[in-house]
């Protein structure tokens, strides 16, 4: 199986390779940069899916690969505050979608303002913790946790649960 991935972030792909590996052991993973058409920083599930579609749907068109597959972070305001989650689309030549999210973390006052105020994730992480790119690293989530969650791990389930309709066909056929 020949699989896509519409982005050339490391942490990203290396994420698709561990788990299409665990389910087809013969996966032949590919990067490539392609465009999500939505904001840097998505600001709700349905612009997040979308992002994620768009590069899987590209990452499939430009590689005529069997799968294509995006992945894209996101800021969710709630009226609990503002949470980070990710989500994974995967899409097939056939045009069948699998879709996944993974958990939701509630970001810190201080981070959830600089976003509210238009700022990209990584780049106010970055600037807070003294590094650069952050999200090609341990991301947010392994910054907050402390690396008990690194931002690979986190799209660990998300790329799982979009998978599922393709590594177990019988149930969504």
């Amino acid at each position: 199986m020949k699989i896509a991935v519409g982005t050339k972030n490391p942490v990203k792909v290396r994420a698709v390779k561990r788990i299409a590996g665990r389910m087809w052991a013969h996966a032949e993973v590919l990067s490539v940069d392609v465009p999500s058409s939505v904001s840097e920083q998505p600001m709700s599930d349905e612009e997040a899916i979308e992002g994620a579609r768009n590069r899987a749907r590209l990452a499939l068109e430009k590689t005529g690969a069997d799968l294509g597959i995006g992945l894209e972070g996101c800021s969710v305001e709630t009226r609990y505050g503002m949470f980070l989650t990710g989500w994974v689309v995967a899409v097939d030549k056939k045009g069948r979608t699998g879709i996944g999210c993974g958990g939701r973390m509630l970001l810190p006052d201080k981070v959830a303002s600089e976003v509210r105020r238009g700022k990209e994730l990584g780049p106010v992480m970055d600037a807070l913790v003294g590094d650069h790119n952050t999200k090609q690293k341990e991301g947010a989530v392994g910054i907050l946790t402390r690396g008990l969650i690194v931002r690979e791990e986190a799209f660990h389930v998300p790329l799982i649960y979009a998978l599922a309709r393709f590594y177990n066909e019988e149930w969504y056929e």
